[in-house]
């Protein structure tokens, strides 16, 4: 596995290499045929997963455990939501956190733009696209991971989640194709909250310091990170991974506590409750809209919402398997609560914070905030708060702690997946993982930038969505068939103390 899955990578690394305009232009027409052919798929399978996740926590399925009977969890619970965020979704919500909700204020899926009614709109979308359907994925493929690995005994594999449905086929070349999709997955995945990461580490010290703002710089910036994560993944997971996570979740905390101070904290707290009431009652219909007759509106869906869809499915094999891995000793309830509903409370109060903030900004102060690129609209809105410098730095550096700690547990599970699912990876492997992931990212922005990177994402996460599908089903097989012999087994019980009370 190890030697097929790099072998791969080299190869498209070298092709970008070596004809970058040749690949940037395939992958422009794949992501065209994929956003109109399969927007209509994608939006179907991301609310089946949403169905799926709410039906295991309502389940007769919820008081199992993801271990032996007497397992007890590895970590607390705070060190535990610490390690999912850092893993999860850390650079995007910095990158995205003010962008994408100026973006669709300024430009609604449906509706006039810069108005009050676009504030509301704009705000439910962005709740959508980071809410209750991606947690849902993440928790669906970390729940069967962790059911397979610690109550099975299975290896820790995205192909071992299958074996309910296919048996010993999974350690054959079905499973080792299935593993190696989810490896380039991963790897595009991964890559994708990269590349927004140095772009955003850029547009940072252009503000602070005067540095350019273009792709050798990116390039550095990619060069230095690359060290220092190598380095922490040499440290182990419970030293490196956790420290940094626990560093993350405090830098984020006082970063939004700070912009909700320094910000117009009454409107955000309105907005937040105004957002809340339109999410839980539009977020079915949001989730299968796709608006047939209106190419302005089918074209938000394909370039948000579908591609947020696949964005998540292509990092359940890195998220899921992390989840997972530190999710020992949960049961299945506390789990898919915990998963679900924690981080997306938590992301709903990131956006409204930080977009709500930028959109104050726009339609009461009349600032040009949605003029703005994705990368430098945050920094943008520093400039027009108190202490904007310290944010500034403050921001810099939680990019750069989520950028090592995102490339650490990547070449984690990276190595986990090439090795047989071992639970640690030699040093040699998660730094050769390291090296390509960086390689492939830099190769993807230099063929297509940030539309190379979301086409790669979208492609690799296609065929992920089927294996996720079938592994749905195994779980609930395997659960029935766990169900079914705790069962027999206190029956075999109560029959030997009615045996044994007889014979007396």
């Amino acid at each position: 596995m190890f030697k097929i899955s790099v072998a791969i990578a080299t190869v498209f690394v070298l092709i970008g290499i070596l004809i970058p305009t040749q690949l940037g232009q395939a992958m422009g027409v794949a992501q065209s045929f994929m956003l109109e052919s399969f927007g209509w798929y994608y939006q179907l399978v991301a609310t089946f997963f949403l169905v799926f996740a709410i039906f295991m926590i309502f389940s007769k399925y919820g008081k199992i455990k993801l271990g032996k009977p007497d397992s007890k969890p590895e970590y607390s619970r705070p060190t535990w939501f610490a390690m999912l965020f850092s893993a999860g979704m850390g650079i995007g919500l910095l990158f995205y956190g003010v962008s994408e909700p100026i973006a669709h204020f300024a430009a609604p899926p449906m509706g006039d733009g810069s108005t009050e009614q676009s504030v509301i709109v704009g705000m439910r979308y962005t709740w959508l696209h980071w809410g209750l359907h991606a947690w849902a994925i993440y928790a669906i493929v970390a729940l069967a991971l962790a059911y397979q690995k610690f109550r099975k005994g299975a290896p820790g594999l995205m192909s071992a989640t299958l074996y309910p449905v296919l048996g010993e086929k999974v350690k054959g070349p079905i499973g080792q194709t299935v593993d190696v999709v989810a490896v380039f997955a991963t790897l595009f995945g991964v890559a994708a909250s990269l590349g927004l990461g140095s772009q955003q580490i850029n547009a940072g010290l252009e503000y602070l310091v005067g540095i350019p703002n273009n792709f050798m710089v990116q390039m550095m910036i990619m060069g230095i990170i690359t060290v220092l994560f190598i380095i922490s993944a040499n440290t182990g997971l419970s030293r490196g991974i956790k420290i940094l996570s626990n560093v993350n979740m405090s830098l984020a905390t006082i970063l939004l506590f700070a912009m909700l101070i320094l910000g117009p904290t009454l409107f955000l707290l309105n907005l937040f409750t105004t957002s809340l009431g339109s999410y839980v009652q539009n977020v079915a219909l949001m989730g299968l809209r796709l608006s047939p007759f209106e190419n302005s509106e089918a074209a938000f869906t394909q370039g948000w919402t579908v591609f947020y869809w696949a964005w998540w499915i292509s990092w359940t094999p890195f998220v899921g398997m992390f989840i997972a891995r530190v999710s020992k000793g949960r049961t299945i309830r506390e789990f898919t609560v915990a998963v679900l509903l924690v981080p997306t409370v938590v992301c709903a109060l990131w956006f409204t914070v930080f977009g709500g903030t930028g959109i104050y900004l726009e339609l009461v102060q009349g600032l040009n905030v949605s003029g703005q690129g994705l990368e430098t609209a945050l920094f943008y809105v520093y400039q027009n708060l108190p202490f904007g410098i310290v944010l500034s730095i403050l921001t810099v550096a939680l990019i750069t702690t989520f950028f090592v700690t995102s490339a650490d547990s990547a070449t984690f599970v990276l190595g986990m997946l090439t090795t047989g699912g071992k639970l640690n990876p030699s040093n040699r492997v998660k730094v050769t993982w390291g090296v390509i992931l960086v390689a492939s990212t830099l190769v993807l922005m230099a063929s297509g930038g940030l539309a190379g990177l979301q086409t790669a994402i979208i492609v690799s996460a296609l065929p992920l969505t089927f294996i996720v599908l079938v592994m749905c089903y195994g779980l609930v097989k395997a659960l029935n068939q766990d169900l079914k012999e705790q069962k027999n087994e206190i029956a075999r019980k109560k029959e030997k103390k009615l045996a044994d009370k007889t014979a007396s």
